[in-house]
């Protein structure tokens, strides 16, 4: 097999120099109509007059409703518009409305005064289009009013904001006020709009008195039920989501067989790297419980059963000595030292209480870079908001050198015939979210299924987890014990093959993503399934790690890590191999980021994108091997819809694969000018506050030579020659390397 290759070389950055020209509608559009207008005039009027009556908050939440999913370029620019701020800065929500056909629902706060406003610019924009153009406007009308001679001043409305009002017009389908208060009675951890009124205050004009141990976020919060009706009763429009606090853990169960008594030895911690674990209680009787240190985190006075020490010592005898638990799932990753949190007991758990332990148990201990995750709730998140405990979660990875790897949950008996989405925190989109497969690679008779958020990819990936007459084994406080499975068992092993590459190989966290993503994805392209996706993610992980770190002798598998400073991170100078005139190859990709989110942004959750292109370099930039063409500047415009450039392109996604088909049709490709590749990272911005400058990212590519060449050595060769530094990674040596680095030396001083 080829060693993975690791390149190391400068991109070049430059900015965005294309300015947009003045927006219009699709060109094949239907006419705005008056009618439609003095429609969305009457709902804004309706609008004034309810928040006229309202004393709670200063201004008004209002819900933008679209007729499809819309792109940001595509958010209203001139309703709401004040002539300082851009309209994006008073979103605080986006979710979607009727789920076979989804449209964009998005929630803005604005002044009493702005919507005033507003609804005299639409009645101008009436008064004008009835006076020049009849009863609607066109396309070409709209195109054409730089030549118009049209006296915007009569109308009392600047041309601008007149052509983005009737633009806003043709995405618009009507003006609502929020309410998603309906099934907030029974829940008790509630996220609010964002106001200008801090939440301690603004509970006090409601009646409710907050204390600040309750508070989770600036937006976030716990309410006892009383309080909740309350809420709801005198200000429902403020609620965004709400889900419980109190959760039934998503948990696995046992064989019929007995306990089984074989007795394990393992030798002392010599150095090894250290996994955290936040999970149920330990048991320090274990074999192997001089690998773990342990804190028990929930308090004392908190009355525990053997039971509440099952999952958590189950789960961490995996991390720790997992291939001699179970000889045929070796991973050639070797033992790993534990950090076990006590975070919960078996049964019910606090959803607050436990997002609270988390931040401060990964603040406290920073020499942990790799998180193991595997509680979770058995309750199915909500399809337009993130959970709070992910939300938590994805701060915190986004803020912190960390990665979790979180169990993707589980259907109980009960419940097994039936579909159920994931459950908290599964759907955390930083994480590495794990479901289990069957021995020959199928769905889990448990698993639970995704989408995220009607469109995130979770779970990312599958490993074996045990199933029914499958078991896989187990250290528990009982001693050794089959399990008939769970995704709590799945994840370790990927945990383990996470702490390998960025303990012991020294890649970094976007790397190992990416790797682990890329491994799993594999040329069988299951992460565009519609069927297996939401049950698999992107496929099922290799089991041994040579088979990530490695490739077949016909594929050239190599790295980048970059940073995205500018618009545009590329460079031009990836030398594939030419035989013939011609690229004999298939080539596949994945990228992976740690963005910043917005809880409040609901379904609009990514604040950053990062767009990827591969391919041949061409005249006007890179052919990209998946036909992207959302921001190629080769003078044609090239209009992709919202919707399509997110089934298609994975547009805001932070982990995207993109790959060529290798059938017996493929052949080799005409190689351009130079022959070379390129790579392109085009940054976007979701908010107008731009928070990704200097977001870090993993690109790992895999070339496979469609005759069955190696080529790798010619590949090294013409890297280096045009100035990049080429690392073979060869995993032997560098576990040598690792384990020299920590022996414990003894000096005779005498």
């Amino acid at each position: 097999m080829n060693n993975i290759l690791q390149l190391k070389g400068a991109f070049q950055q430059r900015s965005n120099d294309n300015k947009p020209g003045p927006r219009n509608v699709p060109k094949n559009s239907s006419p705005i109509t008056i009618k439609k207008l003095q429609s969305l005039l009457n709902d804004l009027q309706n609008l004034g007059n309810f928040w006229k009556r309202q004393n709670i908050i200063k201004g008004c939440l209002i819900d933008v409703n679209y007729v499809d999913v819309i792109a940001k370029s595509n958010r209203i620019n001139g309703f709401f518009y004040s002539g300082k701020e851009p309209v994006n800065n008073t979103v605080v929500g986006a979710r979607f409305a009727n789920e076979k056909n989804p449209k964009h629902v998005i929630t803005h706060y604005v002044s009493s005064e702005l919507l005033a406003h507003t609804i005299e610019n639409l009645k101008s924009c009436i008064h004008l289009i009835s006076d020049v153009f009849g009863d609607s406007i066109t396309y070409e009308a709209i195109d054409n009013l730089r030549e118009t001679d049209i006296k915007y001043d009569l109308y009392n409305i600047a041309k601008t904001t007149f052509r983005n009002i009737v633009v806003d017009s043709h995405y618009l389908d009507r003006f609502t006020i929020p309410d998603n208060s309906a099934n907030t009675r029974n829940q008790s951890i509630i996220t609010i709009y964002k106001t200008n009124i801090d939440l301690v205050n603004l509970m006090k004009q409601i009646g409710v008195d907050v204390q600040p141990d309750k508070i989770i976020s600036e937006t976030t919060l716990f309410l006892y039920p009383d309080e909740i009706v309350l809420l709801a009763e005198k200000a429902p429009y403020l609620i965004a989501m709400s889900t419980e606090d109190l959760s039934k853990l998503s948990y696995e169960d046992f064989g019929e067989k007995e306990k089984n008594k074989t007795t394990f030895k393992i030798d002392s911690p010599n150095g090894e790297p250290i996994i955290g674990v936040i999970d149920t209680l330990f048991d320090q009787s274990v074999y192997f419980s001089e690998w773990v240190e342990y804190k028990k985190i929930i308090s004392d006075e908190i009355p525990t059963t053997p039971s509440d020490y099952v999952h958590g010592t189950s789960v961490t005898s995996l991390i720790v000595d997992g291939p001699a638990i179970n000889p045929d799932l070796d991973d050639g990753c070797g033992k790993f030292r534990v950090r076990h949190f006590g975070v919960a007991a078996q049964g019910q758990y606090s959803a607050f209480s436990i997002m609270k332990a988390i931040k401060e148990i990964v603040a406290s201990n920073p020499d942990i870079k790799v998180w193991n995750l595997s509680l979770g709730s058995d309750r199915e998140i909500n399809r337009n908001f993130i959970s709070p405990e992910a939300a938590i979660l994805d701060k915190i990875q986004h803020e912190h050198d960390v990665i979790f790897v979180i169990a993707g949950t589980n259907k109980q008996d009960s419940s097994l015939s039936s579909e159920k989405m994931i459950g908290s925190p599964a759907d955390s989109i930083n994480a590495i979210v794990v479901n289990s497969v069957t021995r020959s690679g199928n769905p889990a008779s448990y698993s639970r299924k995704g989408l995220v958020l009607s469109f995130f990819n979770k779970p990312d990936v599958s490993s074996y987890g045990g199933d029914r007459n499958e078991y896989i084994w187990v250290y528990s406080p009982d001693g050794l014990k089959p399990s008939t499975g769970g995704t709590s068992y799945a994840a370790p092993w990927i945990t383990r093959k996470v702490a390998f590459l960025i303990e012991i190989l020294g890649f970094s966290r976007e790397v190992a993503k990416a790797l682990i993503v890329d491994a799993a994805a594999d040329w069988n392209g299951v992460g565009n399934n519609i069927e297996l996706a939401p049950l698999l993610g992107h496929g099922v992980v290799p089991k041994r790690i040579e088979e990530i770190v490695k490739s077949n002798n016909d594929e050239i598998k190599f790295f980048i890590s970059g940073i995205s400073e500018k618009w545009d991170t590329y460079t031009y100078n990836l030398p594939v191999p030419v035989n013939n005139q011609k690229h004999p190859f298939v080539a596949k990709a994945t990228l992976c980021y740690f963005p910043s989110c917005s809880v409040n942004q609901g379904v609009d959750y990514t604040n950053t994108e990062l767009d990827v292109y591969l391919g041949r370099v061409v005249k006007d930039g890179i052919k990209s091997i998946n036909k992207n063409v959302q921001s190629v500047d080769d003078g044609e415009k090239h209009y992709v819809y919202e919707g399509n450039a997110r089934r298609f392109y994975r547009k805001w996604d932070n982990t995207k694969h993109i790959s060529e088909s290798f059938t017996d049709k493929v052949v080799a490709r005409k190689a351009y000018e130079n022959g070379m590749w390129g790579v392109s990272v085009k940054t976007k911005e979701r908010l107008s506050k731009r928070v990704g400058d200097g977001i870090k990212f993993g690109l790992v590519v895999t070339l496979k030579e469609i005759n069955g060449v190696n080529r790798i050595n010619d590949f090294i060769r013409q890297c280096e020659l045009r100035g990049w530094l080429v690392n073979q990674v060869d995993v032997d040596n560098t576990i040598e390397i690792y384990n020299k680095s920590n022996e414990h030396l003894t000096l005779d001083v005498s």
